[in-house]
């Protein structure tokens, strides 16, 4: 029985063996795995920075919305009874001041402007004959326009009648300084938002005409020579508050809040925290996922993109000119001292 039972533990000793072996086997296999997916992982989660660079300039925001020219004097003169036309004393395009004589009939009716403008149409000549109601001569003045434009429920309270603005013809590209003159609180509503109707005047020497689109730009905040810092260099904690990594001696990271005030979108003014000239770093904009922040967070790896020769991130300090479109940001660059313009949208 002795040997019988020798036998019995020897083949279960073999067993354990085997199994310890075989469960080695797969520690190593797997540990191997895990060692390469790392750094894999490792490898491809690296963090990137752009560099930017504060400078001194001045900002402004605006609000801008679109809307079309119409005229503000136009009449249309027509024949009060049958008659001839004896006499016509202008031409089409010829520019009349008030009570200039346009024409005159056989029945005695003498035409005369109401206001200074310029003759549209002519729609006879001496010698014609007309019934009553007869279209003869239409007068306009191209001079003095209005300008219609729609604001929105969200912009209403920021637009007042007497605020400042500048009208820019689409086509034409010319650029008319007026006031807001009039609104209309009563609103029209387009889906779920509701809009009201504002005017203002424009006093041009030709060139735009009635039904012309353009754009209204009333101006809102404005900073002059601050320290300016691109919008894309700032992060925000889950509180909304601001803040820029700047670079230690060590060449690590760390986190600045910074204040910040007026804004058009594409750059900011930075009340403290970051000085003109001072460098501060953002981390590029690319998708990212609840495991590669857990990555980044465990490797810690950082690769800059440094500025070029010529002092610029190839996407950081590019200067562009931007104008608000309706409803939304149309982007502006700061002046002073810098490229660009003051400009910009909400």
């Amino acid at each position: 029985m002795s040997e019988t039972r020798t036998r019995k533990n020897g083949k279960k000793k073999k067993r354990i063996l085997r199994r310890i072996l075989v469960a080695l086997i797969l520690l190593a296999v797997l540990g191997g795995a895990g060692v390469y997916t790392w750094a894999r992982l490792r490898d491809q989660y690296t963090v990137t920075y752009d560099e930017y660079t504060a400078t001194t300039g001045s900002i402004s925001n605006s609000l801008s919305f679109t809307g079309s020219l119409a005229l503000k004097d136009s009449a249309t003169y027509t024949a009060s009874g049958k008659a001839t036309v004896r006499n016509v004393y202008v031409s089409e395009g010829d520019r009349v001041k008030k009570n200039a004589r346009l024409m005159r009939l056989s029945s005695g009716q003498t035409v005369t402007a109401d206001f200074s403008g310029q003759v549209n149409q002519l729609s006879v000549s001496a010698g014609d004959e007309v019934a009553a109601g007869d279209t003869l001569v239409q007068i306009a003045d191209f001079e003095h326009m209005q300008v219609s434009f729609r604001v929105d429920e969200y912009d209403i309270s920021d637009v007042h009648v007497g605020d400042r603005c500048t009208i820019t013809a689409t086509a034409t590209e010319k650029v008319f300084e007026s006031t807001v003159r009039s609104i209309n609180y009563i609103s029209s509503s387009t889906g779920n938002v509701a809009y009201y109707t504002a005017t203002a005047d424009l006093e041009g020497d030709g060139g735009v005409y009635p039904g012309m689109q353009v754009t209204v730009t009333i101006p809102q905040e404005e900073a002059v020579d601050v320290v300016v810092l691109k919008a894309d260099a700032l992060s925000f904690t889950l509180e909304n508050k601001a803040f820029v990594y700047k670079m230690k001696e060590d060449e690590t990271l760390e986190k600045t809040e910074v204040e910040i005030g007026v804004s058009n979108g594409n750059y900011v003014e930075i009340r403290s925290g970051v000085a003109s000239g001072e460098k501060v770093y953002a981390v590029s904009k690319q998708k990212e996922d609840s495991l590669n922040s857990l990555l980044t967070g465990m490797f810690g790896q950082q690769q800059f993109n440094r500025q070029n020769r010529n002092g610029q991130n190839r996407n950081s300090q590019n200067w562009e000119n931007r104008q608000n479109g309706y409803g939304g940001n149309a982007p502006g660059a700061p002046s002073g001292g810098n490229p660009g313009g003051n400009g910009g949208a909400r």
